[in-house]
């Protein structure tokens, strides 16, 4: 092209630099398209030498991956039964309490946290209220550990105690189990950091009531596939982390012919289908918690995998764990939900994200589903069904395949985006996408509202510099 054909025709640019760039052909009504380029890792000069070794390794990297993703999506959680903590989940002894999250001892702990020990000690008999159980703290009678150093997950606060009731559900597969508590339905919960006699006593209702004859029918079943009822439901607009009724309606089809056997002649039966089927649309979210675990545990542990077993959060710190760097925790603060307030609350309200749910994203549902999920949309303030779709879409971008095990029906049937990638999460500068319950700060309050969080890079930052540590340096 002639320059004064240059000059004198409509100019075209298509730009990958700074939009600034463009900002004079603009004036000039020219046409400008501008790509969404960034340079890997946002041009933090370290952490692109650091994935520039992890590019020299990238055979044996993808390797360990594929190894571990497949090991994600071969996974068949079934539901065993329902037994008290201290008969099943590993380690767990008197006086020893479990929580969501990396590690924090009590001094630390977000002000729901610390309401959810109160409360589960008074639940134990071990105090007889929060004085008591303070001053046991401070003289070290109690000792605290994270959920996850114990097989077992749990919501929000994610309290376990020796004698709660757990789900048992067993990864046939490879045989291995992963726990976590019934869901307490709605109101004044204990994940949420409620400690009074209402809380207590439902509680106490769950051991001596619903647990027992709950367990009762799934023994009856022989065992319940938790994959198929996911599969199920995200065909039916569930994304299993904030939306579970669909999922909850299924399990409750599954198991209702050998409930009903069970209940006929016992007086709380009503109250106890009513729990089930009408008072807790949640009730599969727990269920879906210990399958994920089951799940994600057997890829703990491979040599050069950079694959994701775990996010979780405390109401303080967030954590990572990354399959070959084992049990090791990467930790940064917290970050608050963005999304939308029950009425009378706002972001003062609003505690730090909390809880062990986001393993379910880890296997690739919750935030890595939300584009199968239109009812969610509105409650975690996602704006459309097409930006859920595009959150999906962008989760396909960080993980190292699709699981065809669970596809999204309006997605194509694609499967879910399965085994996050700290490479390609640093790399691009996309985070895992989490949709969550919002707690109060204060303890007993509750839940405020539903959003929508990412975990902090920092913790895919320090994750990196370890395993080239580890695993390329030496």
């Amino acid at each position: 092209m002639k320059a004064n054909e240059l000059i004198n025709n409509e100019v075209n640019v298509i730009n990958i630099g700074l939009k600034s760039f463009t900002e004079g052909i603009k004036k000039e009504n020219g046409k400008v398209l501008d790509t969404d380029w960034l340079p890997p890792a946002s041009g933090d000069t370290k952490m692109v030498d650091l994935l520039f070794k992890c590019e020299l390794h990238a055979e044996e990297i993808n390797k360990a991956n594929e190894k571990a993703v497949n090991i994600i999506m071969s996974g068949q959680p079934v539901l065993k039964g329902i037994k008290q903590a201290k008969y099943v989940v590993p380690g767990l002894k008197e006086r020893l309490i479990l929580h969501a999250g990396p590690p924090v001892e009590y001094k630390d702990m977000c002000g729901p946290m610390q309401g959810a020990v109160v409360g589960a000690m008074i639940y134990e008999g071990w105090a007889k209220d929060k004085a008591d159980a303070e001053k046991q703290i401070a003289n070290g009678e109690i000792e605290f550990d994270c959920n996850h150093h114990h097989s077992a997950v749990g919501p929000m606060t994610g309290i376990i105690t020796s004698s709660m009731p757990v789900f048992e559900v067993v990864n046939e597969t490879y045989g291995n189990y992963a726990y976590c508590t019934i869901n307490e339905g709605i109101g004044e919960v204990m994940r949420f950091g409620a400690n009074g006699p209402k809380v207590i006593s439902k509680l106490h209702w769950l051991e001596d009531v619903f647990a027992p004859a709950l367990n009762e029918a799934i023994q009856k079943t022989g065992g319940v596939n938790l994959k198929n009822i996911m599969a199920q439901a995200l065909a039916m607009g569930d994304e299993m982390h904030q939306r579970n009724v669909a999922a909850s309606l299924i399990f409750y089809k599954t198991i209702c012919s050998e409930l009903t056997e069970v209940i006929v002649d016992n007086p709380h039966g009503k109250e106890i289908v009513e729990f089930l089927v009408k008072k807790n649309d949640q009730f599969f979210l727990n269920l879906a918690m210990a399958a994920s675990k089951s799940i994600m545990d057997k890829a703990r542990n491979i040599p050069m995998s950079t694959v994701v077993t775990a996010l979780s959060r405390n109401g303080v710190d967030f954590g990572l764990n990354v399959s070959s760097l084992g049990d090791e925790w990467f930790t940064a603060p917290c970050l608050k939900p963005v999304g939308l307030y029950f009425p009378g609350y706002s972001e003062e309200d609003a505690n730090p994200d909390m809880g062990d749910s986001s393993i379910t994203e880890c296997i690739g549902i919750g935030g890595c589903a939300m584009g199968c999920s239109p009812a969610v949309v509105n409650f975690v303030g996602a704006g459309s069904v097409a930006k859920a779709m595009e959150y999906t879409d962008s989760m396909a971008e960080i993980t190292v395949a699709q699981n065809y095990n669970l596809p999204m029906p309006n997605m194509n049937f694609v499967g879910v985006p399965c085994g996050f990638d700290i490479r390609k999460i640093v790399s691009s500068g996309i985070l895992p996408v989490i949709n969550t319950g919002m707690a109060h700060k204060k303890a007993g309050i509750g839940q405020v509202g539903a959003g929508i969080v990412n975990p902090p890079m920092d913790i895919f930052k320090q994750a990196l510099k370890k395993f080239v540590e580890e695993y390329i340096d030496k």
